[in-house]
């Protein structure tokens, strides 16, 4: 018997990269499965005929005896926090479970599809898409690959067979006072873990991948100490990564104009828009269009961002993408404009509070040989569209 057979299951926020990926799994595993969300998604297409209802606020109909909610939309609607469910799920299948502040997304794909390449048949749950695997999330009777999440301490109460922990930073400052209490979550989650890899302490890989980027040298190298751990030669794993060629939005080459390329990436925290502008360096100018993510943290890192962000050579920042949080009084993107103008007197920078203002900005300015990078969390991602239809 499927291990969820004859469960009826509702999903609050099912059109999310994470929820959707539950779904999918749990009708696979026997659930009958179905949600709501606010609009329709790409993540919902794997679901196919599951019954979605779209609405502005939460629903949940007559006859589902089991909720899970977003993170996004606890406090709104009663039911199981996603934490919840995703421990459940961890504990059907032996798992590996990707940690961190940075990479995450990208390492664990990188794990799944080498242990694809292996002939694992792995079950993945990926915050994105991995045009190499079908999509964010899958079945299978190997592994099961998840990424783990610390925002809310999630990860906290997942117990896999092999813990990973890509690397430890300061992100998410409405949770976490300190670094120092990170590190403690961390520890305390791995050294509870059969095994465990630790991205710090491993060396990049020395040979070529085909994503490009300091920051997916030390990703691939993380990748293969997990897929080491879980029972596969490391040569035979080295051989696969090398054709790994990237997640959606993890500096995902959106076209080309007028001889200028336009990239789109996830990043949304200093380190991160630094790998992305560094590895985007290629001979030409790097123009930015970047989206601010979250009060929080905009307010705790807008000097970083400022520093950042002057190492390229054109600069627009959009206000912030409010995402789960309330907004903060005083606190907007133009603290991140002023960092930029501080940190780099006389770079050619814009405030423009609109995604569609920015895509302007940022398109009439560029020239043959460039590359435009759109960076942020949010709505960014529709950026890309706006500037190659601006460059005609």
């Amino acid at each position: 018997m499927p291990a969820l057979d004859g469960r009826r299951i509702w999903f609050v926020g099912i059109g999310g990269a994470g929820l959707s990926g539950y779904a999918l799994l749990a009708r696979a595993w026997g659930a009958e499965v179905g949600g709501w969300d606010r609009v329709e998604t790409p993540y919902l297409a794997p679901l196919g005929d599951v019954l979605v209802e779209f609405a502005p606020e939460p629903v949940v109909p007559e006859g589902w005896p089991e909720v899970v909610v977003s993170t996004a939309y606890r406090g709104q609607v009663e039911g199981k926090p996603r934490s919840e469910f995703l421990a459940e799920l961890v504990s059907l299948q032996c798992s590996i479970v990707v940690a961190g502040a940075h990479g995450k997304t990208t390492t664990a794909a990188m794990i799944a599809f080498c242990l694809e390449q292996l002939g694992d048949d792995p079950a993945f749950l990926i915050g994105g898409e991995v045009p190499q695997l079908g999509g964010n999330a899958r079945k299978g009777r190997g592994w099961l690959v998840v990424e783990g999440d610390e925002s809310d301490r999630t990860i906290a109460a997942l117990s896999p067979e092999i813990a990973v922990v890509t690397n430890v930073d300061l992100d998410h400052h409405s949770e976490f006072a300190s670094r120092s209490e990170l590190e403690a979550l961390f520890d305390s989650w791995a050294t509870a873990a059969p095994r465990a890899v630790r991205g710090e302490e491993l060396e990049p890989v020395e040979f070529e991948l085909a994503v490009p980027g300091a920051h997916n040298r030390v990703n691939a190298a993380v990748a293969l100490g997990a897929v080491e751990a879980a029972g596969y030669s490391r040569e035979q794993a080295a051989k696969a990564v090398r054709d790994f060629r990237g997640v959606g939005r993890r500096l995902e080459e959106r076209g080309n104009a007028r001889g200028v390329a336009v990239v789109d990436s996830y990043a949304h925290h200093p380190r991160e828009l630094a790998a992305d502008i560094a590895a985007s360096r290629d001979g030409g100018r790097v123009l930015v269009l970047f989206q601010p993510h979250l009060y929080s943290r905009t307010r705790h890192l807008a000097r970083e961002f400022g520093a950042v962000l002057a190492a390229a050579d054109v600069v627009a920042v959009t206000d912030i993408y409010r995402a789960r949080e309330e907004p903060l009084e005083g606190v907007t993107g133009k603290l991140v404009v002023d960092a930029v103008a501080d940190a780099r007197p006389g770079i050619e920078l814009a405030w423009t509070p609109t995604v569609e203002e920015g895509a302007r900005f940022v398109a009439a300015r560029a020239k043959p040989g460039d590359r435009v990078l759109t960076l942020g969390a949010g709505d960014i991602d529709r950026a890309a569209a706006l500037i190659l239809e601006t460059l005609g």
